[in-house]
């Protein structure tokens, strides 16, 4: 689907608890194939700074069921800065775009230390609007959101289902890289994050291993729950 210039995806999410995740897990590795990027079994580690604007529209937007909203982040894997990439992510009602750009660790470090000159000379769309973002819309870093995601692909339909686990929330730092790095607990111990993207259509042998209409979809954002326990902790 296309939507202002943007290639748009639909996006549902549900909790699972422990022994519904067990289940899907297994009859999806049996028809999927997991991510390339798993270091193992579990998946692989997503650790995730989040921005947002002086009247924290990011959180609020969510909250109030704002049409349009985005969200802006910068993002590393299994704790690597072998691949730092600043990336948007819009939605549109039940549609979601993610546009994604790579930033060097020199410009990752600039950024930390509020010297945003290291991306104004991008010649690449997304880190010009970051910049502008950073610059002149008063962003600034508010979150750092941690989880374990184990995902599975199917060509048909460009299907995509992962696994979100361990959603922890930073509460010392600001630094994806910070050795001391402090994480609290997001979820219960039993409970699993599902999300399900594909372009157009839903393939039937997906839909049919899901049973989407068994399960309870929630408008969840991993954002916004590891937002408030932030908020526990500092009054801002």
């Amino acid at each position: 689907m296309q939507f202002q210039g943007r290639k748009l995806r639909n996006e549902m999410k549900y909790y699972l608890h422990a022994f519904e995740y067990t289940s899907l897990r297994y009859k999806i590795s049996t028809l999927l194939t997991m991510d390339r990027n798993s270091v193992d079994g579990d998946g692989y580690g997503i650790r995730s700074l989040y921005f947002d604007g002086r009247h924290e529209h990011s959180l609020y937007d969510k909250n109030n069921g704002i049409f349009k909203r985005e969200k802006y982040r910068i993002r590393i894997y299994n704790g690597s800065d072998a691949k730092i990439t600043v990336e948007r992510k819009s939605k549109f009602g039940d549609y979601v775009c993610k546009e994604a750009a790579v930033i060097s660790r020199q410009q990752y470090d600039a950024i930390i230390a509020g010297d945003y000159s290291a991306l104004s000379d991008s010649v690449h769309p997304l880190l010009q609007d970051f910049y502008s973002a950073l610059a002149y819309r008063a962003f600034r870093s508010v979150v750092i959101v941690d989880y374990i995601r184990e995902a599975y692909v199917y060509e048909p339909g460009n299907v995509r289902i992962t696994f979100d686990k361990r959603l922890a929330a930073g509460v010392n730092t600001i630094d994806l890289f910070e050795p001391d790095l402090v994480l609290e607990e997001a979820l219960l111990a039993h409970q699993t994050i599902m999300e399900v993207k594909f372009d157009d259509f839903l393939p039937d042998p997906i839909r049919k291993l899901l049973q989407p209409e068994k399960h309870v979809r929630s408008a969840i954002s991993k954002y916004v729950i590891c937002r408030e326990i932030g908020l526990k902790h500092f009054k801002t």
